[in-house]
């Protein structure tokens, strides 16, 4: 992996969540995910009865945005998006936030795990809050602008 992925992989597993959809329809909703950067794959815990797992047939083109100035990551990641029943990943990211969701926790019913096969994310990696400071100022010093860090594409 080049530094570029390294960087993106790396923060985006210390970010917490994004707006997940179907590029078909341009209604973003707010959804954790759990990254898997061996497989280049998003994982996302939602519930059956939602408007976006009822709409999921096969897999279909989706985009996941996250924006998080503390982590330095601003990224538009598109993928392919399917329901899964991998019943082992639902084991291993499951956790105190998700059984926040569901009342009989793992075991309910109504859990349905995501999967979000990554094609390309177009990426903006910055140095974060205080990096972000300190450029301003010193713009405002030297006169010169601020270096607001990375921008570039990935192909996963």
């Amino acid at each position: 992996m080049t530094d570029h992925a390294d960087t993106f992989w790396d923060r985006l597993d210390d970010i917490n969540s994004g707006m997940l959809g179907l590029t078909e329809d341009p209604r973003l909703v707010p959804m954790s995910h759990y990254v898997d950067r061996e497989n280049r794959t998003l994982w996302f815990i939602t519930a059956k009865g939602t408007d976006l797992a009822r709409s999921l047939t096969g897999s279909k083109p989706a985009i996941h945005v996250v924006s998080d100035r503390g982590e330095g990551l601003y990224a538009r990641i598109h993928g392919r998006l399917a329901l899964s029943t991998d019943r082992a990943k639902l084991d291993e990211i499951w956790n105190a936030v998700a059984s926040s969701w569901f009342e009989d926790g793992e075991d309910d019913p109504d859990v349905q795990l995501l999967r979000m096969d990554l094609s390309e994310a177009e990426v903006w990696a910055t140095g974060g809050n205080i990096r972000f400071l300190f450029e301003i100022a010193k713009s405002k010093v030297t006169g010169a602008k601020p270096d607001m860090g990375d921008h570039y594409s990935l192909t996963f």
